[in-house]
């Protein structure tokens, strides 16, 4: 056992890693090893080079924010498992957190292979890519694409489009957190990724995507991440059931507060970054995204406080993520004053269901549906109320239409298919840890790590 140790203020911080003795490997990942390193190979001889830069088609200053863009979205995945980190029961701190930042791994490399394919490859009936059309990156080079990334290179626009994949399986694990076995989790994010994200993000953003086709909008994820997690989320608090201690007292609130404040700062990334270029529309996402941000945690706060309840810093980190969930549809298409009322309204909603679930028996843990699934329903509601020449303002009603006619079909086919994607994974492994390492927490039970605090 090795013991690592470090003093802040009056209070010992130790970190203790326990190292088993090696055992003999199960089969199961004797085959999982054997077939990583085939696919490894696989893409080693196989996988073609990059199509040469061709400088007089690049805008620079599209590529310089492209890049930066996706290095924002990206840092949302780590301030995620900060944000879900810290509420949880201490036990559960390491395997909470990990349960986002291991999807940076594993999407990543699904993504190369056949995911970003299965999403923006050749339309197949504006239902799915061909996954043959850029299989392993093929022809996913540093030319731009004439529709998909028409002024910086298109390997950028599938980097940026991977941190979005990301992202959304590690949304869903706040459902979950406290009893989920890791091995099972590690399923369900693959076929998640490939089987509901790759096929909604084909609906939504290709070119002959149908709900593309119809006239949905959807700036920036608001069907694709936040409503797919959500639905996929009340599935896996249905199938999974509920924790043995339901009650417990938040981790680390500073956790919360660090990851919000990463969260809020990628989001920039996540929102600006989908108008594909450094322009007028994409100052205008980011300004929209701060204020329905600013708005949601402020409504929040004196919502608690109107009905009662303490004014709470993990109130108003929530409020202000639920804010961004419900700008993110929206964030191109509306003004700054509509972008402050959709952060009124999601945060109203969202709290009165975060109320209201807990006198039901579904233990979604971290109330991923009623901040990530309910902000998006209402963000892409009220996108087709404001959205500038085709919302209901401006007396159109047919994007309101098909916008409500998307959440019937987006919700119907997330809530489904992820529900049976869990009753696949338990047939395959153990969805749910034993009671007895529920207890001992997932840290040490899944992972041999924990975290303790001495104020010694």
């Amino acid at each position: 056992m090795i013991t690592i140790g470090y003093n802040l203020d009056h209070y010992r911080f130790i970190l203790v890693q326990i190292y088993l003795p090696m055992s003999k490997p199960k089969t199961r990942w004797i085959v999982i090893f054997a077939i990583l390193t085939i696919l490894q190979l696989l893409v080693l001889f196989k996988a073609g080079n990059p199509i040469s830069d061709q400088a007089e088609t690049i805008d620079k200053a599209d590529t310089a924010w492209m890049i930066v863009a996706t290095a924002f979205v990206l840092f949302m995945t780590p301030g995620l498992s900060f944000f879900y980190g810290g509420m949880v029961s201490f036990k559960n701190v390491i395997s909470t957190m990990l349960q986002s930042f291991i999807a940076l791994g594993v999407i990543s490399l699904l993504w190369y292979l056949v995911g970003f394919s299965l999403a923006f490859g050749d339309s197949l009936g504006g239902i799915i890519g061909d996954p043959t059309t850029f299989f392993a990156f093929k022809n996913v080079g540093l030319n731009p694409h004439p529709a998909l990334a028409p002024t910086f290179p298109f390997l950028l626009f599938a980097l940026f489009q991977l941190k979005f994949a990301i992202i959304t399986p590690a949304l869903i694990t706040g459902s979950f957190a406290e009893r989920v076995k890791f091995t099972s989790y590690l399923i369900f994010m693959c076929l998640f990724s490939l089987l509901i994200y790759c096929p909604l993000a084909h609906w939504t953003w290709h070119p002959e995507g149908f709900l593309r086709v119809w006239g949905v909008l959807d700036f920036a994820g608001g069907t694709v991440v936040h409503m797919s997690a959500g639905f996929a989320a009340l599935a896996g608090a249905y199938v999974l059931g509920k924790r043995e201690e339901k009650q417990h007292q938040p981790a680390n609130i500073p956790f919360i507060i660090l990851g919000t404040g990463m969260l809020w700062f990628g989001w920039f990334g996540f929102n600006a970054g989908s108008a594909l270029a450094a322009n007028g529309l994409a100052v205008q996402a980011f300004a929209t995204t701060n204020m329905a941000s600013a708005s949601a945690m402020i409504t929040w706060v004196m919502f608690d406080a109107l009905v009662g309840r303490k004014i709470s810093a993990m109130g108003a980190c929530i409020g202000a993520v639920v804010g961004l969930v419900a700008i993110t549809p929206a964030a191109g298409f509306v003004n700054l004053g509509q972008s402050i009322f959709i952060g009124f309204v999601a945060a109203l909603v969202s709290n009165m269901a975060v109320y209201y679930k807990q006198k039901t028996s579904l233990d979604d843990t971290l109330d991923v549906f009623p901040c990530h699934g309910l902000g998006g329903i209402v963000g892409m509601i009220l996108t087709a109320v404001f959205a500038k020449d085709v919302g209901m303002v401006d007396g159109n009603t047919e994007t309101i239409k098909y916008h409500l006619l998307a959440l019937l079909i987006v919700g119907v086919f997330t809530f489904g298919g992820s529900y049976i994607i869990f009753k696949i994974t338990g047939m395959i492994t153990r969805l749910r840890v034993s009671p007895e390492d529920e207890q001992l927490g997932l840290d040490i039970s899944q992972h041999a790590e924990t975290m303790k605090i001495s104020t010694r």
